[in-house]
């Protein structure tokens, strides 16, 4: 048997922008991608903290403090909501606890505490 577990989180990233006419994903900082250990092109859960939506996209790179939803999912936010990026893993059931979870948390300026 698989499980799907958490492998990555980024807690409370503040969205700096959206960008309806990209063609998808969310671009988010490099360096909190490479913290919680998520890669480009990665399928991530969003999680919005002000309106309850919640939806799967990929994670592109971004620019220093960069958090911009692309395309569709640019209208499921506004510039200063609170998110929460989230990525699994699936993992054999002999596996599943003893993943170590990446849980990133940054402050308003989406920099790691």
């Amino acid at each position: 048997m698989m499980r799907f577990m958490l492998k990555s989180k980024l807690h409370r990233l503040t969205v700096t922008e959206t960008n309806i006419n990209y063609e998808g994903s969310i671009t988010i900082d490099k360096s909190l991608l490479k913290a919680a250990d998520i890669l480009p092109g990665e399928r991530v859960q969003v999680v919005n903290l002000n309106n309850s939506e919640r939806f799967e996209t990929y994670a592109i790179e971004g620019a220093s403090g960069v958090v911009c939803l692309n395309g569709a999912a640019a209208r499921l936010a506004q510039s200063g909501d609170k998110i929460i990026v989230i990525a699994y893993a699936i993992i054999e059931n002999a596996d599943a606890g003893n993943i170590k979870q990446k849980i990133i948390s940054v402050d308003e300026r989406n920099k790691i505490k």
